[in-house]
């Protein structure tokens, strides 16, 4: 057989003879090479941490564009800026406080009591992982913000929904977020002690954001000509599908990031993450069509799309811990409890343009329960147990907090723009823009 002297072979040579033929070098050795592999793992954690964090920030356009798609076109600037917004104003919220309340030391288990500016987390002697982390987390926090954006949509002063944004950033998500996922950095949550399990934040994020878009659009009350004067439903169309569905597919990509970019480490356990991600949004999918067709004798758009959202959210829990059937399953019925939770929030005359509560809300809370139900470690009634108190704790705190801050905004600045400005459009009387000139609605 003949042998051949290959490029790679030539370099792994180089390698070995170095040491020698430059005399004063040291050899290679089992601890050198181990250091060398610590470096670039440690190295790859950040590099993937980052493009995961990158892609939770791009969610933020997705969210704007479902948000726009399935309201009217008079209130699509309004949305723009409020997405714009909630992210900016909540990053500055998030650094000045909020991070230091979630991840801070705690001897207490209820929140952070430590630096709470992430500048005195990473000074010249800082740890440089602070940075790496913090940015994570912030584009989480800006979502559990941004989800209440849809269901406040086309009735919302601007400057009520900008207080909105700050306090949640700073205070109503890194509250629950230091019980779920405190130890992540320095802090020790009470519920993670008891093994709640949320992986990337079924609960800890949308639960929490839906929680508290419930309690903003039942303190608002729904738009005008929602319901008619007997209580009947009539249906309000969003402007634009095809961008509502581009933005679901962002989201979708998005979410990619939001999974397995909770493991801040890029390793082979992503994978199965991304598997199951994947899988639980397609099922999502197909459970809402399928759902919508039975009732509607048609496969409803906008409830396909919320299917493939429901799924995103239900399996968020638990994608780390269970495997890829289950999360079929768990999407499965993510898409049909969406369907029939958007319809009883109707009827009981909760006004939410674009199912955010039910989509964050109910699903969160589902997927959360669905990570103990598939746990691959086995189900347990104490598992269950912990499970449910995470969820009901999640409720009572969110929507608690929220409901308090929408009536003490409605009571001081206000909360809902006036009859007249909701009539020509909150993009006018907010913004005074239009965001189709040549096309100007005011229906």
């Amino acid at each position: 057989m003949r042998k051949y002297i290959t490029p790679s072979l030539i370099i792994l040579l180089l390698i070995g003879a170095g040491p020698a033929l430059a005399g004063d070098e040291p050899a290679i050795t089992i601890k050198t090479n181990a250091d060398a592999i610590a470096t670039v793992q440690n190295n790859l954690n950040y590099v993937w941490t980052l493009i995961a964090a990158a892609l939770v920030f791009f969610m933020q356009a997705g969210f704007a564009m479902v948000e726009s798609g399935f309201t009217r076109a008079k209130s699509a600037v309004n949305i723009m800026m409020k997405n714009l917004l909630d992210f900016s104003m909540g990053s500055l919220a998030f650094w000045a406080v909020g991070f230091g309340l979630m991840f801070g030391a705690s001897k207490t288990g209820w929140f952070g009591t430590t630096d709470f500016f992430l500048s005195g987390w990473s000074g010249p002697e800082g740890d440089p992982w602070v940075l790496a982390f913090w940015m994570f987390q912030c584009v989480f926090a800006a979502t559990a913000a941004t989800i209440v954006s849809g269901a406040v949509a086309e009735r919302t002063k601007f400057t009520g929904y900008l207080v909105y944004s700050i306090v949640v950033c700073a205070f109503i998500y890194p509250i629950f977020g230091s019980w779920a996922w405190g130890s992540l950095l320095n802090g020790s949550g009470w519920l993670e002690g008891l093994g709640f399990i949320d992986f990337a934040g079924s609960t800890v994020v949308h639960s929490v954001g839906g929680w508290c878009a419930l309690a903003g659009a039942m303190v608002l009350g729904p738009r005008i000509g929602k319901y008619g004067s007997k209580g009947e439903i009539k249906a309000i169309p969003g402007h634009n599908i095809p961008m509502a569905a581009i933005g679901v597919f962002i989201l979708w990509l998005g979410w990619f990031g939001f999974n397995p970019g909770s493991t801040t480490t890029g390793d082979t356990s992503i994978a199965m993450i991304f598997v199951n991600t994947n899988l639980s949004a397609a099922a999502g999918a197909v459970g809402a069509m399928i759902t919508s067709w039975i009732i509607f004798k048609k496969p409803d758009i906008g409830m396909s799309l919320n299917g493939a959202l429901a799924g995103l959210v239900g399996i968020t829990a638990g994608c780390a811990n269970v495997n890829p059937s289950s999360s079929i399953i768990i999407g499965l019925i993510s898409g049909i409890i969406v369907v029939f939770s958007v319809m009883t929030l109707d009827r009981i005359h909760i006004d939410d343009p674009v199912g955010a509560v039910s989509v964050h809300g109910v699903c969160g809370a589902w997927g959360t329960l669905a990570a103990g139900l598939f746990d691959m470690g086995g189900i347990s009634a104490k598992v269950i147990g912990v499970q449910l108190l995470g969820i009901g704790s999640a409720f009572i705190w969110a929507f608690g907090t929220a409901f308090i801050l929408f009536k003490v905004v409605d009571a001081t600045i206000g909360l809902r723009v006036s009859k007249e400005e909701e009539m020509i459009g909150v993009d006018i009387s907010e913004h005074a823009a239009h965001a189709y000139n040549d096309f100007q609605v005011t229906n």
